[in-house]
């Protein structure tokens, strides 16, 4: 199943271009199980072999497109408020234990939360429901999901070149004329870039969390 859904994501960005990034990155970024790893990377390649999109264009339908999923994410979750979330995020494969862990992030680090989580895996696509909950400022939660999605979406293109250099010259053709490209050869070669990458963001994460709890004030006893 895990392997048509794929074909079917690579066929939408091929087809529609722009219009496919910015539909599968805004489903990545609400309910819907879209690895952004599997979106700007081949959308990345397609562009470095001199089809109808750019580098740049990617990295812009990318970072709008996650945009947009938070955003509409946002809005439903303040609007249902937390009692229909928490009721019935679980049929949108969000249980209750997963939306109060990404609350908790939430009320802990705020607009600092906001940025790191879009350059995280799994709580990328949950962090805007607390944000929601919460009745964050539109404005600014908008500000740090389109910085840290642009960031993201730039460091996936880059990871696409480098991957696309990695594929052989049948591979390649096969890629930019839409046909049967070998899906698992190309999935292992993004896992084996984007470990190191997501490895070095993860660390800055630690790193900025730690200092947020070093300098926070103690609790008087």
């Amino acid at each position: 199943m895990m392997q048509s859904l794929i074909e079917t994501w690579f066929h939408w960005v091929h087809a529609w271009g722009y219009g496919g990034v910015i539909l599968l990155m805004a489903m990545e970024s609400s309910i819907f199980p879209v690895p952004s790893e599997l979106v700007i990377p081949p959308a990345a390649i397609l562009a470095a072999q001199g089809g109808s999109m750019s580098l740049t264009g990617v990295i812009l339908a990318g970072t709008f497109g996650s945009w947009l999923g938070s955003a509409i994410t946002y809005w439903a979750a303040l609007l249902l408020g937390r009692p229909l979330v928490m009721r019935f995020g679980k049929f949108f494969l969000m249980p209750p234990d997963k939306i109060e862990r990404a609350e908790r992030f939430m009320r802990r680090y705020g607009g600092g939360g906001i940025f790191f989580a879009r350059l995280l895996p799994v709580i990328r696509h949950l962090i805007s429901i607390p944000a929601g909950m919460l009745r964050m400022g539109f404005l600014k939660f908008s500000v740090l999901t389109v910085v840290g999605s642009a960031i993201w979406c730039s460091v996936l293109a880059v990871l696409g070149q480098k991957v696309g250099k990695r594929l052989d010259p049948d591979q390649l053709t096969a890629l930019k004329l839409g046909q049967g490209v070998d899906l698992q050869h190309l999935i292992h070669a993004v896992k084996h870039e984007a470990l190191w990458i997501i490895a070095a963001i993860a660390a800055v994460g630690v790193l900025y969390f730690l200092a947020l709890r070093l300098t926070e004030p103690k609790k008087s006893v």
